[in-house]
């Protein structure tokens, strides 16, 4: 037996964690978690081993296959590209430009190639109709920090190794390892917390696999984690608790937040938070006392109504409590490649519109909320063409069913993808990059968000299929071909994205090169995350706006809509969603050793609530929505707050035409199905997944 050892980074989310990967014989025959790795300690979670499944799958696409009548047929890459370009010129000389669309999933993110050369092909497009995952998930964070410190990428990070007070809001980072915090083997970082005498606080709707490990935890009624957040200002001011510390020299609009927050005492939020006055008080006094303390939200603080204010509220309670840029707060971090260097400070909101519902562009993207009218809706720059990457938005953005509808009716459709899944299943051309364990990878964002900063590279496993292509010679041929008025690729040749990556690494602040990477296969630690402010301030005047002009605005309707009670209709549960530590969304499913086991897609239900509607455990109930209903099995707990139900993400793998064997035997059902694309953050047109209102009834 022949045995090679391979070090790598994991991709498969957020973390980080570095992997030591025995090949025998040329098979992955183990996958551990590597020891010297410097960021991740040898951690890893379940999903690591799927690489290798993902790798050897059967149903994985490997070369460009074609929808026609009689089924789906292999074809070149030469007839693929030709008709690819050709529809879509086609349909933009006929329409216009805005006639084509295109939607980056998440993955995107988390692949070097695609995420240094897929802007290259959206750019070559010349459409203002683009959308990603960004606005079904953390647009919010993008918002508020682009509104308090120059650029939406520059996101304060929770020191999470040297805080003494750790408040987690609407996350669940033992499920996610982390989120807009990558943060490898994070159990074991908050149990540190706790052992050097400090203390953790989830609030959230669930009593998560978070809460369970904390100190402390508060139910919160899904949607008022503002009204919380400014009670807590609230008390801050009262109380005489601000400190900004030296944040003050460069801090403008202190005295406008405490104008804003003076409304909303404790005594006034209880009833729409769920919590009571008391507990608001005590925990805003354990957090201004405790020596470091930080704020943390994620997801369920995002994907809500009021997601932009309440993260801009997080951002000030850390500031206020002189707990932003400092060590154990929350802090920025300083990457080997910063992009943000050499940001510009210009306009990035609603520079247009979307066509039917005016919703707002962010970052060069619409709402995808909006895309399935923009899809429907006949006149003028309807989208008649789509090009998905990466992403499975049937599954994964408000109401699905009505895209799953539209998305049927597109003159032409093609995806840049591994698999035939909900989404793709539609597409008239899939075009499959090389992927996972084929591919080099260096996480050109997930270092800006690190709780530590680090570098590591690592290179490519194995060798792409014979005839098959990169992500990166997938993207940079299309964009010659768009740019240069053309279906041949006479004169092309693609640039491997590392050439880049040597260069951004040289002139970053650590003047590092890939040939240091590369001897260094466990990373490299660059040290813990320091106070920089003002100098990484992008904002014009280098300062921080406390209280944003448009935010500060958006207050008089969470004033006006938040505190009115009732869902009306007989809605009378609000849903929420659940991540699961083996599950990625919805790509990660056709691994049969990570969905293998107790059936994980049901609806999580209190008690009380079940008794009252006479359900037993396991019973299939009908939950119902504005936009459509779902039958699912009932999991009765107590982990639930009362009038809140919770389904996971990512399910649904039963529609006609999806090539996921293992995925379709553990369907379960979609909560997007349930979930309303009119239910958005009016602000920034985010999707609103945890303000959605359901009936539940017995079957």
């Amino acid at each position: 037996m022949k045995n090679l050892t391979h070090f790598r980074t994991c991709n498969l989310c957020e973390a980080m964690c570095g992997l030591e990967i025995t090949v025998t014989d040329g098979v992955v025959s183990k996958i551990e978690g590597d020891k010297n790795d410097s960021f991740s300690r040898g951690h890893i979670c379940p999903k690591a081993v799927a690489l290798k499944d993902i790798y050897e799958d059967p149903n994985r696409l490997k070369y460009p296959v074609k929808r026609t009548p009689e089924g789906w047929q292999q074809i070149s890459w030469e007839e693929a590209f030709e008709e690819v370009i050709e529809k879509i010129k086609q349909i933009q000389a006929k329409c216009g430009n805005n006639a084509v669309a295109m939607y980056q999933g998440n993955p995107s993110i988390h692949n070097l190639g695609t995420t240094m050369n897929s802007p290259l092909f959206a750019k070559s497009l010349r459409t203002k109709n683009m959308f990603s995952a960004t606005s079904a998930d953390q647009l919010p964070h993008h918002f508020a920090a682009w509104q308090m410190f120059g650029h939406p990428m520059l996101m304060p990070i929770p020191d999470i190794d040297f805080t003494d007070f750790m408040l987690i809001i609407g996350g669940n980072p033992i499920a996610s390892n982390g989120s807009i915090m990558s943060v490898p083997d994070v159990a074991n970082r908050l149990k540190a917390i706790q052992k050097r005498g400090g203390k953790v606080v989830v609030v959230d709707p669930r009593f998560t696999e978070t809460a369970a490990k904390a100190d402390q935890h508060f139910f919160i009624r899904p949607g008022a984690d503002a009204l919380l957040l400014l009670a807590m200002i609230h008390i801050i001011f009262a109380e005489n608790l601000v400190k900004l510390e030296h944040l003050a020299e460069f801090t403008d609009n202190i005295d406008l937040l405490r104008e804003i927050s003076s409304d909303f005492t404790p005594e006034r939020v209880e009833r729409q938070t769920g919590i009571s006055a008391e507990n608001i008080r005590q925990l805003t006094l354990d957090f201004t006392q405790a020596k470091t303390a930080v704020c943390y939200g994620r997801v369920g603080v995002s994907v809500q109504t009021f997601g932009s204010i309440a993260q801009w509220l997080i951002n000030a309670i850390n500031l206020l409590t002189g707990n932003l840029d400092k060590i154990g707060g929350a802090m920025f971090t300083a990457p080997a490649v910063d992009f943000l260097a050499r940001a510009k400070t210009d306009n990035r909101f609603n520079r247009w519109q979307s066509r039917v519902r005016k919703l707002p562009e962010f970052l060069g993207e619409l709402p995808v909320a909006t895309l399935s009218e923009e899809i429907l809706t006949e006149g003028e720059g309807q989208i008649k063409c789509l090009i998905t990457s990466c992403g499975n938005p049937v599954l994964s953005t408000p109401n699905g069913g009505k895209l799953d509808e539209a998305l049927e009716s597109l003159e032409f459709m093609v995806a840049i993808d591994i698999y035939i899944n909900e989404t793709t299943r539609h597409a008239d051309i899939i075009l499959p990059p090389a992927t996972g364990l084929e591919v080099p990878h260096y996480d050109m964002t997930f270092h800006v968000l690190a709780v530590r900063n680090t570098a590591k590279f690592s290179e490519a496993l194995f060798s792409k299929a014979k005839g098959a292509k990169y992500d990166w010679e997938i993207y940079q041929e299309l964009a010659y071909r768009m740019a240069h008025h053309t279906s041949s690729n006479e004169g092309f040749m693609a640039e491997p994205p590392e050439q880049k990556l040597d260069l951004g690494l040289q002139f970053g602040p650590y003047g590092l090169s890939l040939e240091k990477l590369r001897a260094n296969p466990h990373g490299i630690d660059l040290g813990p995350l320091k106070s920089c402010l003002p100098n990484r301030l992008l904002t014009e005047n280098k300062r921080i706006n406390a209280a944003p002009a448009i935010l500060v605005k958006d207050i008089e309707r969470l004033s006006q809509q938040l505190l009115q009670t009732g869902s009306g209709e007989g809605f009378d549960f609000t849903l929420i969603g659940r991540r699961h530590l083996r599950d990625n969304n919805s790509w990660m499913h056709n691994s049969e050793r990570l969905v293998k086991g107790r059936n994980r897609c049901t609806l999580m239900i209190h008690t009380e609530d079940a008794k009252r509607l006479n359900i037993e455990n396991q019973a299939i109930v009908k939950v119902s929505s504005r936009v459509g209903s779902v039958e699912i099995p009932v999991e009765i707990t107590d982990q639930m707050m009362r009038g809140v139900v919770s389904m996971p993400h990512g399910y649904g793998h039963a529609r006609k035409g999806v090539k996921l064997d293992v995925a379709e035997k553990y369907a379960g059902v979609s909560i997007n199905d349930l979930t309303d694309e009119l239910v958005i953050d009016e602000l920034t047109g985010n999707a609103a997944f945890n303000n959605v209102n359901v009936r539940i009834e017995k079957i």
